[in-house]
């Protein structure tokens, strides 16, 4: 399928909620609300940065049913971050959600050593279409590994979308890795970045979730509030400066 002429996307900076319920409340509002074909959340989004919080139950009764209904309502693909358990094996995940339903697109390949002790490293390179543009995902820990990178630009994407948290000091080097994963695969970078305190130390987050065209030039970019979006237009690659 040939990608769509433009496409619009949004960096979202949830707020930290205190249940799952209440988290999924607030993701399906942010995704009626933006106005955007894809909607990215940072990592973990629907738990905030807990090590130790449950799996998200894909299989149970279906608590990701409201952000379903956004999507559906609104036709959006939204790009939200979960623990997930297969086989017996905890992931840190990235899930697709869309009017079709739950998916997971992508686990976690590089993890950081408090992770390991809980998590299993995901397989590899994450791809997905979203409206014809080729989308590649990554995970925190990930955006900063040059395997990884090398990996994702060897896919020609259209688009790399990914889910980070990082302290208030790491925002330099937040922005650096987005620069350098656009201009490395030449392609768009959607990060979104906790805002707020999230859980594990990380009391004070770097926020500043940003849209980078492909010649790593900022398009857009948020504050530290918990609670903001930030949303761009995005035409082909080409069209890019």
């Amino acid at each position: 399928m040939p990608p769509a002429n433009t496409l619009r996307v949004c960096a979202a900076q949830p707020s930290l909620a205190s249940d799952l319920a209440s988290a999924v409340i607030d993701h399906a509002r942010i995704v009626r609300n933006v106005d955007a074909d894809l909607v990215v959340f940072p990592e973990l989004s629907l738990t905030g940065y807990v090590l130790d919080a449950h799996p998200v139950d894909l299989n149970g009764p279906d608590v990701l049913a409201d952000l379903v209904d956004a999507c559906t309502s609104t036709g959006a693909v939204a790009l939200v971050g979960a623990p997930v358990r297969e086989e017996g094996r905890d992931h840190i995940a990235t899930l697709r959600i869309d009017p079709a339903g739950v998916t997971i697109a992508y686990r976690k390949r590089h993890l950081g050593a408090d992770e390991e002790p809980r998590f299993r490293p995901g397989p590899g390179p994450g791809l997905i279409d979203v409206h014809g543009w080729r989308v590649g995902l990554g995970i925190c820990k990930d955006t900063g590994v040059e395997q990884h990178v090398a990996a994702m630009a060897a896919l020609d994407l259209d688009l790399y979308a990914c889910g980070v948290v990082h302290h208030r000091t790491e925002i330099d080097e937040q922005m650096r890795r987005a620069t350098h994963i656009a201009r490395r695969c030449r392609s768009y970078v959607v990060m979104a970045s906790h805002a707020g305190p999230t859980g594990h130390g990380y009391g004070d987050t770097a926020g500043n979730s940003v849209v980078v065209d492909p010649t790593g030039t900022c398009v857009i970019r948020a504050g530290d509030a918990p609670g903001t979006t930030v949303t761009a237009s995005l035409g082909s690659r080409s069209d890019a400066p």
